[in-house]
């Protein structure tokens, strides 16, 4: 048996119901993870609301979560390379709301021994989110300036930090003075309290009009239409993420008299084969140990209690990472 949050209807934190399954046994390829710890993203509201309609949303009912570290604690027939005992760690696929889950063996990272469990869920998939959106999707260049978006956020801590270390000028946009002041310490050049003033505006005077060489807009409605602004010829706005809901639809010709490039990527897609997720876990593992980013366990949350986690989530009054504790 596993204890789990099960959502059988999309809607609000109410959905996110507590009970008991029963757990099957590992199939060829599988494991069976007992959590320690279940990192809480923002992509998880996205499941638990069905935001993205029937196409890309999972079917219910589901197990929403897509980042959880543990142990394994039973095999499946003709896996290789791990034994009961592991720690290990994954960022994908959905269903990690639960004290003990299956999943395919190939999509597990072993756990470094530097590295504790928390760590791992609070850096995990922010820090590989981080890793393609700076370093293979735009490749971020010393001299750059970048605007990040809810820049005291799990991925915009990130963004702030490792741009800033790849030498970008760091212009990132918060909604409260306190939120300023925490990512100016984290090497944001410029913060931005939207909600004292119009960043679209301070952005252009920031950059003498020049305008920045990409956008990471992980907010959507509320912000894109402004990023676009915010661009200079020829540069690249980025919607990783749709807090405040999904972008509009554009007319292409809005692009053309800067020769914009507009992309919604997803994590999975850059990390779809072993070498891919090899790559990018190794340099996110490396960013940690060289302290290139620290990204804070804020709160924690008794995994029964992840409605109380989202509705903290999405009153944007958070930082850092928030967890579930599974026992």
């Amino acid at each position: 048996m596993a204890s789990a949050i099960v959502v059988h209807r999309h809607g609000g934190p109410e959905v996110l119901q507590y009970q008991e399954l029963e757990l099957r046994p590992p199939a060829a390829g599988e494991v069976v993870v007992r959590h320690s710890v279940i990192a809480v993203n923002y992509a998880d509201i996205y499941q638990r609301t069905g935001q993205f309609g029937e196409e890309d949303s999972p079917p219910l009912p589901l197990i929403p979560g897509i980042q959880g570290g543990g142990v394994v604690v039973a095999l499946g027939p003709g896996v290789h390379g791990l034994k009961e005992g592991d720690r290990v760690a994954y960022p994908g696929p959905v269903g990690s709301y639960a004290s003990d889950r299956v999943i395919a063996a190939d999509r597990l990272v072993k756990s470094p021994p530097d590295l504790d469990d928390e760590t791992l869920a609070a850096a995990m998939v922010r820090g590989l989110t981080a890793e393609y959106l700076l370093r293979r999707l735009y490749r971020v260049q010393p001299g750059d300036t970048i605007l990040v978006h809810a820049a005291a956020g799990g991925v915009g801590m990130i963004l702030c930090q490792w741009g800033k270390y790849l030498g970008a000028t760091v212009i990132g946009t918060v909604s409260t003075p306190a939120k300023a002041e925490l990512i100016r310490a984290l090497g944001c050049d410029h913060p931005i309290v939207y909600t004292q003033e119009d960043f679209v505006a301070r952005v252009m005077d920031l950059t003498g009009g020049k305008g920045v060489a990409v956008v990471y807009d992980s907010v959507g409605r509320d912000t894109f239409a402004g990023s676009l602004r915010c661009l200079q010829p020829r540069a690249m706005a980025i919607n990783y993420g749709t807090a405040s809901g999904q972008v509009e639809p554009l007319p292409l010709q809005r692009l053309h008299r800067k020769a914009l490039i507009v992309t919604r990527p997803t994590l999975p897609a850059w990390i779809a084969t072993r070498a891919e997720l090899d790559a990018a876990v190794a340099a996110v593992f490396e960013a940690l140990r060289q302290k290139i980013f620290t990204v804070p366990v804020t709160a924690r949350y008794p995994l029964a209690e992840a409605a109380q986690a989202h509705r903290a989530l999405e009153s944007r009054a958070t930082t850092g990472a928030l967890v579930l504790l599974p026992q």
